[in-house]
């Protein structure tokens, strides 16, 4: 896996043979292999206690019948090393072969079978599956094994400690998480999975370091950082190549017919089309992937509570386990008298930081009127660029403020906490955003200055995001790899520093948080692309030029700014489907009043408004039943991936027939051997 390795093919295929031959089951694992393949980095606070260093390293280590993860665990650096380099907290998390079969069937995951179907892997079937040797360690990638050690830390949980050894203050209960408690108390700094540098070097030269016209690696992109990212970069590209069209079309009729709203109706409808049908067609493509790649084949475990909720321990209803309850009630108090009223309060001030750019607007028209100077024409921008970095600032510092809500919420599941956080930022971002938008298309009915706040708004906002999320992190981050190769090439130790210098660099490394605001900006950007197209077509052309150049400055942020974040498995782009049909509709309503709002329409209903709004209604509603006809026409899954589907849910209910057939048999057989002895007597 592009690390260093020191165990000989012979003794692993000795040990698999040996291993084979017995009934493996967890509690029959050694912790202690001669291989060691660093895998997670665990990165304790400096001063922390001996004590607490060995209670976690025995929990780590520990048999899973013990309460422990039963992985492998070391220092980064052994003792004389520390006397030499610096005395850094840093331990490396790795796990045997086998005990990564083994997680595998424990989370789930779904791979090829030579049947080429989709199953999920079982150490028992092993050899039924595609690639799979006993020999070959490459059947799990890196990627795969990384999220099972991270799922089984997680998974680490208090037993009889009330308390965390060496730390009287930081309290514990049977059932809570002890990687949380560790992070929340400051005793764990981070946890991370290491890049694998000749991996990463292969995948970013087919990615972005040619800057040619191709399609991304959207397999290589899943195989080393996990499904989730993956299809955010495909969405990416499909999102990009989908505006193409709407990008040609609007060139001419920004072009040629900019006032003659009677054309825009053609690309409006268009607009309406394009919308839904992109949608569906993203729906069908996702499926094909996910399927490829067993996710959308993987079987949806039921949710544990997420690591940060917390309450009165005791007996889950369902699942009969030990576990905080928390009374949905005190939740929805939360929700309703705090989250609500901060919302609309945070939405107010939004409006009001609006008003204050009309006024600005107002100002800078005024001067120019009276002096008619370039500079002041050149002036009349300023106000919308203030305004665009004004909505940047406050839409972060909103994110901040949501995120710290939603957890002091304290949802039971991690859907939830993701569902309510979504809702928060979005309607927050879509004012924020927006609101002047309508305002001027819809109270000022000034078309220039909607044209001209439309355009500021997008491409000032574009270029922000490209300096903010990639080009100064990355700058950052250039002068901090050059002090640190530094200051490890003048160390005199007589060690091999490249995992030393790797680890160190990694950990400086900025967290990558997901990818909610990166399809937070794709869905602000379908939404100026939709929402005003008949008022100005050249959006679709500028958003379709910032993503070429989005899809490398991503991809540099994830390949050489971020720490390398763990795989997460994912089906399709979650909430995030619904938000962007959501968008597509309150496009077919701005769009069918922009058009009913034109001179050319108002001049055909001289005498009655009336008439008019009719018309725009029906016109409306039609275009919505014409949108949902082709949503529900559109299937989500092709034909193909729907058959295999219901094959293998037909071959599920059958197993589950037999074995239920064989249980019924042993119980006949167990009843007819207690008649005969009772007979007997």
């Amino acid at each position: 896996m592009g690390l260093v390795r020191t165990k000989e093919k012979s003794e692993r295929g000795f040990q698999t043979a040996s291993l084979s031959k017995m009934k493996v089951t967890l509690s029959a694992l050694d912790t202690f292999e001669s291989s060691f393949t660093p895998l997670v980095v665990i990165e304790l606070v400096q001063d922390v206690k001996e004590e607490t260093k060995e209670w976690l390293k025995n929990r780590i280590i520990a048999k899973k019948k013990d309460g422990g993860a039963q992985l492998l665990f070391r220092p980064l650096l052994n003792k004389y090393e520390k006397e030499t380099l610096e005395n850094q907290n840093l331990y490396l998390v790795g796990a045997s072969r086998l005990r990564l079969l083994l997680g595998a069937e424990a989370v789930g995951l779904v791979k090829e079978c030579n049947d080429n179907t989709m199953r999920a892997f079982t150490y028992g079937t092993r050899h039924n599956f595609k690639g799979f040797d006993d020999d070959n360690d490459d059947f799990l990638t890196m990627a795969e094994c990384q999220f099972i050690i991270k799922h089984e830390l997680e998974n680490l949980r208090a037993r009889d400690e009330k308390m965390i050894p060496g730390y009287p203050q930081a309290k514990l209960y049977p059932g809570k998480s002890l990687l949380r408690r560790l992070l929340t108390s400051g005793i764990i700094i981070q946890v991370f999975p290491l890049h694998d540098n000749e991996a990463l070097k292969k995948l970013e030269d087919s990615w972005y370091t040619r800057f040619t016209l191709k399609y991304q690696p959207v397999d290589s992109i899943r195989g080393y950082f996990g499904e989730t990212i993956a299809l955010y970069f495909g969405f990416l590209e499909y999102f990009t190549f989908a505006l193409i069209p709407m990008a040609v079309i609007g060139l001419p009729y920004y072009m040629f017919v900019w006032e003659d709203y009677d054309k825009y109706v053609i690309f409006a409808s268009f607009n309406l089309i394009w919308s839904t049908v992109i949608l569906e067609v993203w729906k069908r493509g996702c499926a094909n992937m996910t399927y490829r790649w067993g996710t959308l084949v993987m079987k949806r475990q039921f949710e544990e509570p997420r690591p940060g909720f917390h309450g009165v321990l005791g007996i889950n209803s369902v699942t009969g386990r030990e576990e905080p309850l928390y009374p949905s009630y005190k939740r929805q108090l939360r929700i309703y008298l705090v989250s609500l009223p901060f919302v609309c309060l945070c939405l107010y001030f939004s409006l009001y930081v609006m008003m204050i750019y009309f006024d600005m607007e107002a100002w800078a028209l005024e001067l120019h009127e009276d002096s008619g100077s370039e500079w002041t024409s050149v002036l009349l921008y300023v106000p919308s660029i203030i305004y665009a970095i004004v909505i940047e600032i406050m839409n972060r510092l909103y994110r901040y403020a949501a995120e710290f809500l939603t957890s002091w919420e304290n949802h039971r599941l991690e859907s939830a906490y993701q569902n309510h956080l979504v809702l928060k930022v979005l309607v927050f971002n879509f004012l924020n955003c927006f609101a002047s938008l309508f305002y001027i298309a819809f109270v000022l009915r000034d078309m220039k200055l909607l044209r001209q706040s439309l355009a500021t708004l997008l491409i000032t906002s574009q270029i922000l995001n490209q300096i903010v999320e990639s080009l100064l992190p990355y700058w950052l981050q250039r002068k901090h790899h050059v002090q640190v190769k530094r200051k490890v090439q003048a160390l005199k130790a007589d060690i091999d520093a490249t995992l030393y210098e790797q680890v160190v660099l990694e950990k400086e490394m900025g967290t990558y948080l997901g990818t909610f605001d990166d399809y937070l900006e794709l869905f602000l950007q379908f939404g100026y692309v939709s929402l005003f197209s008949c008022v100005y077509p050249l959006a679709a052309a500028f958003a379709v030029l910032n993503n070429f150049t989005e899809v490398n400055s991503d991809a540099l942020k994830m390949c050489r700014v971020f720490k390398r974040p763990f795989s997460e498995p994912s089906a399709s782009i979650g909430v995030w489907q619904l938000a962007f049909e959501t968008m597509s509709v309150i496009s077919v309503v701005t769009n069918c009043a922009l058009i009913g709002m034109s001179p050319q329409v108002n001049a055909l209903f001289p005498e009655s408004k009336v008439d008019l709004i009719l018309i725009v209604v029906a016109a409306e509603h039609a275009l919505l039943a014409l949108k949902f006809i082709l949503a529900f026409a559109i299937a989500d899954k092709p034909r193909h991936i729907q058959i295999k589907l219901a094959r293998l849910e037909f071959e599920s209910l059958e197993a589950l027939k037999q074995q239920q057939m064989k249980l019924v048999a042993e119980n006949l057989k167990e009843e007819l051997r207690e008649g005969e002895k009772e007979k007997a007597a």
